[in-house]
């Protein structure tokens, strides 16, 4: 009786759905796919602690000055959940994201254990808090260092004042004259 209880029980197990399974549905080929931002992936730019900020800032007055644009130095690293906050909210908001790269060359500063950047972030302001943004004009010369605390907005930003940042401090539109 053991020996067919033994044999039998591994059977009835395998057919019992697992819990909290559906049965008699293939979830892989029937259920729809869940489209919600707050968890789907999202591809951003990392913070490398190997990236020479000189450099890319060299690269960022080019574009900026060819673009009529500003500059945004977003100083941060990997281990900042405020860092990776922003960029999803970039992500989830398309218009405000539009408003960013019409209007700014982003620039992303590493600042980690791995690699602080103290030549580079020396002339800055000290910032409170990380993320931090600092506005330059084409030029590279600072305008304005913001703490992005007042931006946030519960565990994220705050879509009308992060709005009204990246307006006051977007160039003025240069106006051609035929």
């Amino acid at each position: 009786m053991k020996k067919n209880l033994l044999i039998i029980l591994p059977l009835l197990l395998a057919s019992m759905p697992v819990f909290g399974q559906r049965t008699g549905t293939n979830p892989v080929t029937t259920a729809a796919p869940v489209l919600n931002k707050a968890v789907e992936p999202f591809s951003r730019e990392k913070f490398d602690p190997l990236r020479d900020p000189k450099a890319d800032l060299a690269s960022a007055v080019i574009e900026a000055t060819n673009g009529n644009k500003r500059i945004i130095l977003d100083v941060g690293g990997e281990w900042c959940v405020w860092c990776v906050y922003m960029d999803k909210f970039f992500y989830q908001n398309p218009d405000l994201d539009k408003l960013r790269k019409d209007n700014y060359v982003w620039v992303k500063v590493n600042m980690s254990p791995e690699n602080e950047n103290p030549a580079f972030l020396a002339p800055y302001p000290v910032p409170e808090g990380y993320p931090h943004l600092y506005v330059l004009d084409e030029s590279g010369k600072l305008l304005h260092s913001q703490d992005t605390a007042p931006l946030e907005a519960g565990k994220g930003y705050d879509l009308a004042k992060f709005t009204a940042f990246l307006k006051e401090w977007k160039p003025k539109k240069i106006d051609v004259k035929p």
